[in-house]
């Protein structure tokens, strides 16, 4: 199963930056996958991408380091 066929186990979110984890079944127990995406307005059209901009780079930190620190109390 894909990464877009089910959803992430945490959406952690600041602004218009957002981190998705999954969490992923292995032979050596249960691993966690993040990815960081921007959120923006195309039109009437709300889209993602994960090119980020300089204004951007320190929310996406903040937003990474979040899920560090979910990820390790979910003993992962």
């Amino acid at each position: 199963m894909s990464k877009e066929s089910k959803p992430p186990v945490k959406e952690i979110r600041l602004g218009r930056i957002k981190a998705n984890i999954w969490a992923n079944e292995t032979d050596q127990g249960k691993r966690y996958n993040t990815q960081i995406r921007r959120i923006y307005k195309d039109g009437d059209d709300w889209k993602e991408t994960d090119s980020l901009g300089r204004d951007e780079l320190l929310l996406a930190g903040k937003v990474l380091d979040q899920a560090h620190s979910w990820i390790h109390e979910q003993g992962g």
